[in-house]
């Protein structure tokens, strides 16, 4: 007895592999059909791997061939498992906005928000155009900073749609969570409702052309970084640490968070605040209170950039108190500081965007850990 390939296949298209509409023939679970005189191996796909559902399959074949061939036909069925993949949360780019930088420092008190607006006003000053993130959904603390506390964002219609506009202090544009609760509010939320208002801030606004977006990242590497790094192409990260070794050892853990391979988000460099103190009256002494050039050193441990250090001035806190970013002292000493600083943080942008490709957002794969995915 010699077994017909084509009479096989007419055969199956008489079954069906449960949860299928089509029969096996047609929905291509079928990909081969082999006969060898009275064998016939039959190669079949199936998309679950559920083992009552392979074995249904192989046994619907068996009895098929032998009812409609022949009884004594020796069938051999191979099946391979191909599961489909799941619907992937993948960052998307703002239109309109050139480069998102994220700000982060490794553990709290480290001045990384003073550093992100008076970096903001800094890239303002040299005409670019400029937005804040205040991701720091538990602390927000740019409103004090930029002077509006006391604003909330209105709605506005673009291309149909509601959006929230950015309110604008000193050319810069921002949203915070801290224009939508009280001052005396705690934000007691669970990560999820936290990274649902992240993503409102940053999709639902209209942020119109912006060469520049700031995110001002909370302390330590948790459920916000992953949130934010979820929900966008990151083009770089700035990681603020001052100089103790306490804080050194924060901030290795963030730049870690940022250079796993799993995430690949290039560190732009590390800047090192509160580096020293001057005291007005004996501007050439400088005292390192909390230690000398660690930042510095753990940059170079690091192989990343370092990208200037801030002395702790008493200028610096009062602005930031009273909402005038201190880098808007025209002709002082920490003007030209966060000069310096910001234009090394715009040639590490430019050199890394001329030497690597767009960033790849994440995907959370388990639930202890992510990898990334293409846009």
């Amino acid at each position: 007895m010699k077994l017909d390939r084509k009479e096989i296949l007419k055969a199956l298209e008489t079954i069906t592999i449960a949860g299928e509409g089509k029969n096996m023939v047609e929905s291509g679970a079928v990909t081969n059909v082999i006969t060898f005189g009275d064998e016939a191996v039959v190669d079949l796909v199936v998309h679950t791997p559920a083992m009552h559902i392979k074995k249904r399959a192989e046994d619907d074949i068996r009895k098929t061939i032998h009812d409609l061939i022949s009884p004594d036909a020796k069938v051999k069925v191979n099946i391979k498992v191909e599961t489909p993949e799941k619907p992937e949360i993948k960052g998307r780019a703002i239109p309109g906005i050139k480069n998102i930088i994220a700000v982060a420092s490794g553990k709290g008190g480290v001045g990384k928000s003073t550093v992100t607006a008076n970096l903001a006003v800094t890239l303002a000053k040299m005409g670019f155009k400029v937005g804040v993130l205040d991701a720091d959904i538990y602390g927000p603390s740019m409103p004090i900073m930029f002077d509006v506390e006391n604003e909330k964002p209105v709605s506005v219609t673009v291309d149909g749609k509601s959006k929230m506009k950015p309110i604008e202090s000193y050319e810069i544009k921002m949203l915070s969570i801290g224009f939508f609760t009280a001052p005396s509010q705690a934000v007691i939320w669970r990560g999820p409702m936290a990274a649902k208002a992240l993503n409102q801030m940053i999709f639902d606004a209209d942020w119109g052309e912006l060469d520049f977006m700031l995110l001002d990242l909370p302390p330590g590497t948790g459920d916000i970084h992953l949130s934010i790094m979820q929900s966008l192409p990151i083009t770089g990260a700035v990681v603020v640490s001052t100089p103790q070794a306490v804080a050194l050892a924060d901030a290795k853990k963030g730049v870690a968070m940022f250079m796993q391979d799993n995430i690949n988000v290039p560190v732009l460099g590390i800047i090192e605040n509160m580096a020293y103190f001057t005291p007005e009256e004996l501007p050439e002494n400088k005292y390192y209170i909390f230690g000398q050039e660690g930042a510095k050193n753990l940059a170079e441990d690091l192989d990343v950039p370092f990208l200037g250090e801030v002395p702790i001035v008493q200028s610096i806190r009062e602005a930031g108190d009273y909402g005038r970013p201190a880098a808007l002292q025209t002709a002082s000493p920490i003007e030209k500081v966060f000069e310096a600083i910001t234009r090394n943080v715009v040639q590490e942008t430019v050199n890394r965007n001329e030497s690597l490709p767009a960033t790849e957002a994440i995907k959370i794969t388990t639930m202890a850990g992510c990898s990334a995915v293409k846009k």
